[in-house]
């Protein structure tokens, strides 16, 4: 299941703290009725890892903790070995991708994809270059003028995975991306995403309940009732 099986915990953590992009240590988030246990574990660039549990289980609650919605009651979580653990969401380097894409309604796809990085005020000919390479990558190239209500599910994941993508953040949070999405489509988008996440070279936690959609991952941990194993 893991590419450290063969070793032990302890020889498994060294070999991935050389080149780790998200450290997190002994996270703990007590949260109404809810609480993540202690959790650490660590994501080198441009590796897959695939976190699998039930609903309800703190999968998403653990992303949005990395990404700085909330707040942890205890532990740190670095980046690129900067400590980030209170560090507001938009100067983490963190791209999201949620289940249920949350695109901008009024915003044709070029403009989705090109929203992070105007508001980071990049020259417009950067931008298009950017929006450009992405939508090739992604094969929305099509699509640039069209607007979200008007793309199939794995449209929508291409355009959310582009967007997220085009401020070439340092680590990217999936959210159960393709759950939503038919068997076929599901197959035909996860292969064609992870390809060029890899390509991107960026660090990936993606949570999913679905083991099928995890098996393409470097690692596989397994989380149930806030507890996260390696």
């Amino acid at each position: 299941m893991s590419s450290c099986d063969m070793l032990n915990q302890r020889e498994c953590y060294v070999t991935h703290s050389v080149s780790a992009v998200l450290r997190v240590e002994n996270l703990r988030l007590k949260l109404r009725n809810f609480e993540l246990k202690d959790i650490s574990f660590e994501v080198s660039r441009g590796e897959h890892f695939a976190i699998v549990g039930p609903t309800g289980s703190g999968k998403s609650l653990l992303l949005e903790t990395i990404a700085g919605i909330y707040t942890p009651t205890s532990g740190r979580i670095l980046i690129d070995g900067v400590e980030v653990t209170h560090t507001p969401p938009e100067k983490r380097g963190v791209g999201m991708v949620y289940q249920d894409c949350m695109l901008f309604p009024h915003m044709s796809v070029y403009d989705n994809i090109a929203y992070g990085l105007r508001i980071r005020g990049i020259e417009r000919k950067r931008i298009d270059e950017r929006v450009s390479e992405l939508a090739e990558m992604l094969e929305i190239e099509k699509l640039l003028e069209r607007r979200p209500n008007t793309l199939s599910g794995g449209e929508k994941q291409r355009v959310a995975i582009a967007r997220a993508l085009a401020i070439r953040p340092k680590l990217m949070l999936l959210d159960e991306p393709f759950s939503a999405l038919d068997a076929e489509t599901r197959v035909r988008l996860r292969e064609g995403i992870f390809k060029v996440l890899r390509k991107e070279d960026v660090a990936v936690v993606h949570v999913t309940h679905i083991m099928e959609d995890a098996k393409t991952a470097d690692r596989i941990a397994r989380m149930r009732d806030g507890t996260l194993t390696l």
